[in-house]
């Protein structure tokens, strides 16, 4: 799984490399219910991905790889210099209304697979996230809108994720937990990480995360941490990638390098 679309630079589907014995997901940051001026829409949500990953484009990508499938994730950190968070709607039901209609819009018009949660900050006291997050995915799939939803929480927002997946286990399909936020920095120190949240989350739908060029385990120290040498104990299923923005001055190494890690790993 990789995002992309974040940070605005034009980069396109085409460009980033894609084996086709595995399963590759895009996913395109960010979709949110905001204006451009960050205020909330109730559930109105808006795209705010890079211009250049167009319609046609991910219509082209997905003819020429059937293996591809494209999520587009809901909120994120920010939109420009305003920090975005859950609110409650004072109306949960119109919300979930507003949200399936604006959400199937862009899913008809942009080729969409599914979507990707992506709320990181809370209220202190949170009350309505996992039901109108939940109903929603539960509503998408259930008029055959998407067929994908993935979660992607952080140490900090584990609480309000752990409820969503407690109480809506049979449509969430993977988690993509921000490892790289654990402020771990050795193979060992990941391995325990991981089976930490393996379990809070499940083994099975839980993904390893990897930052380009930033945070986390880097190089050679995050392959190690998945090398059964280590003895981690866990079949990885996947990998998310933060982010394809972030690869194309070193050529998308990381992006062919774990693919190949995942191509070995279903060949054993």
């Amino acid at each position: 799984m990789e995002y992309i679309g974040a940070t605005g630079i034009p980069i396109t589907l085409d460009r980033v490399p894609i084996e086709d014995g595995i399963d590759f997901h895009f996913i395109l940051s960010f979709a949110i219910d905001a204006d451009p001026s960050g205020n909330p829409q109730n559930g109105k949500f808006s795209l705010y991905w890079a211009s250049s990953l167009t319609a046609d484009s991910i219509a082209d990508v997905k003819a020429s790889h059937p293996n591809i499938k494209v999520l587009a994730s809901l909120s994120g950190w920010s939109l420009g210099d305003k920090v975005l968070r859950w609110y409650d709607p004072v109306d949960p039901k119109e919300w979930i209304s507003n949200a399936f209609s604006s959400l199937r819009s862009l899913s008809k018009s942009y080729h969409l697979d599914g979507i990707d949660i992506d709320y990181e900050r809370f209220p202190k006291r949170n009350t309505t996230f996992a039901y109108c997050i939940g109903e929603l995915i539960t509503l998408m799939k259930k008029q055959t809108v998407i067929s994908l939803a993935t979660i992607a929480p952080f140490y900090r927002t584990a609480e309000p994720y752990i409820e969503l997946l407690n109480g809506y286990e049979g449509v969430i399909d993977f988690v993509n937990y921000q490892f790289y936020t654990d402020k771990v920095k050795t193979p060992k120190g990941y391995l325990e990480s991981f089976r930490f949240r393996s379990l809070q989350f499940g083994t099975n739908k839980l993904f390893p995360s990897y930052e380009v060029n930033e945070r986390g385990n880097q190089g050679n120290a995050f392959f190690d941490a998945l090398s059964p040498s280590e003895g981690s104990g866990f079949q990885i299923n996947g990998i998310m990638i933060f982010s394809a923005d972030a690869s194309s001055s070193n050529n998308y190494y990381y992006q062919r390098k774990l693919q190949q890690y995942l191509l070995n790993s279903t060949s054993v």
